[in-house]
């Protein structure tokens, strides 16, 4: 695809169909429509067309964005339309403005209609949605398009090529919030020069655009092996490589393989200019001082002006995605009856919580928190923008929130099967929760919890991990719910300190009770309850045990102790104890250790659940511990320390389950 060759192809895709306009001889396209998924559509006229074009327009008249990244909004609710567009790192202002021009003009006259679509033309790159996509990393729809031509060397041009594609990728994720991107070529032994490109839209951080680009590489031997040119294209990233210059300028990343060094002179001639040389670098060293001391001083004021413009860019970027989940009061006001009783799904320390249905027939969950908070405005909205970026199969998704005097609500999706609480607890219910569901949802409270320790943006510490917290969907599938009380961390922050003790007596770590310290490990104490109590069916609190009144973490122990295992299990599990059984309740008592350091990372407890071959350490005695008063033979220095009962019940119930 040489310079001398510069007309545009486009594929257009309104995720209803695949549409491609190109006239480049030596790229194969599927010809006519291929029918990928069905989707939302809108009325030819109506309000969400006005807002569409209203706000590709704007991208393309936008004389005052020069990094050729391009986001925004209109609208509100079902109305909303949130787009991006992308022009390639190397395009003047005027040719990304044609491209965006071209590109807009094609999407709305060939996915008219369609809620949302997506363009991708030689150097720029459109699209839209009703749905969140900014700061969300996408790789569906994905697209490859190769040259037909194959390359001169295969071997040589593959061992240059990845190499050469791996490095450019760890250079573009290394961009800043204005651009991720980088181009560069390097020659083929045999005549042949590989140019190419990577870029990723500058609202991905640096992890998922370096996911994004490292997939893709691994995508090009599935799609362009052997090719002289190639091209994966995906909503958050981007590939190129071709034989011929396609760019306007490499000049600030290139990237070379050396060049063989040359032969040692001979030692006369080297005699001969050991003078010259010694001359040479002496002037050299003089020039390469004045230059550095020149460059670190334009070097400081550049970094100076470049800060406080990225502060401007990231507000009005933050400014952006606020505006993208922010609800209107009377939509949500209509959609739940004016929060009618007969809409009530729960009521808990934070407020109650309503079924809703939008105008698009979409259901949701409203959570209309109480009026006692003293958390500001722009602090509330902070914490919202941060928790809606949270995305995980095992998470309730925070689709927004709504703002009006005295009233602060926020929009969750909704899901069916109300809490894990309603299950593992009703005497009816209970039994529909069969040994192969349990350890499904156990597996699954695991994964997310992971998410939020680890694979987030942020590190988040939920702190109020509880059946009533867990909702279950249609497939019951576990969704951690309710981060009313989580607290964010920065990576690598790993543990913290509060005046302020919440959440619920019995499932808290002590040291977070008697200390206020909390970490990841607080979830850990939390999710080992948990297990405990999916894998009995009996309450953290005290129970009945023939004449001794008993919390469960004392009687696990116990049990564990006296090798009577089977006791603890639910009596509605009639598959026998097996090893998956055994293994859990070996890793509840882990996770519920009284030393923080001892219990597990939640990364390891989903390596133990995962694989039978983990070898687990014994477990020592749990953090709250009733000795039973029945002639049990636990006794001894180590198992008269701290004794607290979990017996107390918390004012905060269920997040939306009946």
């Amino acid at each position: 695809m040489g310079s001398s060759r510069s007309m545009l192809f486009f594929i257009t895709l309104c995720y209803y169909y695949l549409k491609p306009y190109y006239v480049k001889p030596q790229f194969k396209f599927a010809q006519g429509p291929q029918n990928l998924r069905d989707g939302p559509d809108y009325t030819t006229g109506d309000k969400y067309e006005e807002n569409l074009n209203s706000l590709l327009s704007s991208f393309s008249s936008n004389t005052q964005n020069h990094t050729g990244f391009y986001n925004s909004s209109r609208g509100q609710d079902s109305i909303k339309i949130n787009a991006i567009a992308l022009c390639r790192g190397d395009l003047s202002q005027n040719s990304c403005q044609a491209c965006l021009n071209k590109s807009t003009d094609i999407l709305l006259h060939n996915c008219s209609n369609q809620k949302e679509a997506i363009i991708w033309a030689e150097p720029c790159m459109v699209r839209y949605s009703h749905e969140v996509i900014f700061g969300s990393k996408q790789e569906d729809p994905l697209k490859y398009v190769h040259s037909p031509n194959p390359a001169k060397n295969p071997q040589q041009f593959e061992v240059v090529l990845t190499p050469l594609l791996d490095i450019l990728s760890e250079r573009a994720a290394t961009g800043d919030s204005l651009k991720k991107f980088a181009a560069g070529h390097a020659p083929v032994p045999g005549g042949e020069t590989i140019y190419a490109l990577a870029q990723c839209t500058p609202d991905m951080d640096k992890k998922n655009c370096s996911t994004c680009l490292k997939q893709s590489v691994t995508e090009i031997q599935t799609c362009c092996g052997e090719k002289q040119g190639g091209r994966v294209l995906k909503p958050s990233c981007n590939l190129r490589y071709e034989v011929s210059l396609f760019l306007k300028s490499t000049a600030n990343s290139l990237v070379d393989i050396p060049a063989p060094v040359p032969a040692a002179p001979a030692p006369e001639e080297a005699k001969k200019k050991s003078d010259t040389k010694q001359t040479v670098i002496i002037i050299v060293v003089a020039l390469v001082v004045f230059v550095t001391i020149v460059s670190s001083i334009c070097f400081f004021f550049r970094v100076r002006k470049r800060r406080v413009k990225l502060e401007q860019d990231e507000n009005s970027e933050e400014i952006n995605l606020v505006e993208s989940l922010q609800y209107d009061f009377e939509t949500i006001r209509s959609a739940t009856d004016d929060f009618s009783d007969a809409n009530k799904l729960g009521q808990g320390g934070f407020g109650a919580v309503y079924k809703g249905k939008l105008a698009n027939g979409r259901y949701i969950a409203v959570k209309r928190l109480s009026k006692n908070s003293e958390q500001g405005d722009r602090e509330f909205k902070t914490e919202v923008t941060l928790v809606a970026q949270l995305q995980h199969r095992n998470l309730v998704r925070l689709l927004g929130f709504c703002l009006k005097a005295g009233e602060r609500i926020l929009i969750y999706e909704y899901v069916p099967n109300t809490s894990l609480n309603h299950f593992i607890f009703d005497t009816t219910d209970h039994a529909h929760l069969d040994w192969e569901t349990r350890y499904k949802i156990i597996g699954g409270i695991a994964r997310g919890l992971l998410y939020l320790h680890e694979d987030s943006r942020h590190r988040i510490i939920h702190r109020d991990l509880k059946p009533s917290n867990i909702l279950l969907d249609e497939d019951m599938n576990p969704k951690i719910a309710d981060f009313g009380m989580a607290r964010l961390f920065f990576m690598d922050q790993t543990q913290g300190d509060t005046q302020t003790i919440v959440g619920t007596y019995g499932y808290m770590a002590p040291e977070y009770v008697v200390h206020g310290r909390f970490s990841v490990k607080l979830d850990v104490f939390n999710f080992g309850v948990l297990v405990l109590e999916i894998l009995s069916s009996k309450r953290i609190s005290s129970f009945r045990n023939r004449d001794n009144e008993e919390d469960l973490l004392s009687y696990a122990w116990r049990n564990w102790r006296n090798d009577t295992v089977a006791n603890i299990m639910d009596p509605k599990l009639t598959t026998g104890l097996g090893i998956e059984m055994m293994r859990c309740i070996h890793i509840g008592l882990l996770c519920v250790q009284e030393n923080v350091a001892s219990r597990p990372s939640m990364a390891s407890v989903v390596s133990m659940l995962n694989s039978h071959s983990v070898t687990l350490s014994l477990p020592s005695r749990p953090a709250y511990f009733l000795q039973y008063n029945s002639g049990s033979d636990i006794t001894g220095s180590d198992e008269s320390n701290i004794t607290v009962s979990g017996n107390k019940k918390s004012d905060f119930t269920e997040p939306y389950a009946r």
